[in-house]
């Protein structure tokens, strides 16, 4: 059961934990390693079944950040066209067009 006033830590540290596991260390030495409690890293493992929830690979930057999401809102309400704002965030104009295709207000 999660505990209700603490937000769950990030995927950063979740990522990190599992790391530590699948080099061999117990769950109570990767949970201080990551700043957790020791109960925390536990209930982790148990209820992943010792298995990581999680990839443990770096996102690859396929997806976009809220940040650059963000921007993209931001200067499509300055009616900014779909290839400048491509250009000032560094993606292709494919990757802005669906965004604002999906998340368009309706």
């Amino acid at each position: 059961m999660r505990s209700p006033g603490r937000p769950e830590p990030s995927r950063t540290v979740q990522r990190d934990f599992w790391r530590r596991i699948a080099s061999g260390v117990t769950t109570v030495e990767a949970a201080e390693a990551v700043g957790v409690s020791w109960p925390v890293g536990c209930r982790w493992f148990r209820h992943a079944g010792g298995m990581p929830p999680i990839s443990l690979d770096e996102p690859t930057g396929r997806y976009l950040s809220f940040a650059e999401r963000e921007e993209i809102a931001l200067l499509r309400a300055q009616d900014v066209g779909v290839r400048e704002i491509a250009r000032r965030i560094g993606r292709v104009p494919g990757t802005i067009s669906r965004e604002l295709r999906r998340n368009a207000a309706t």
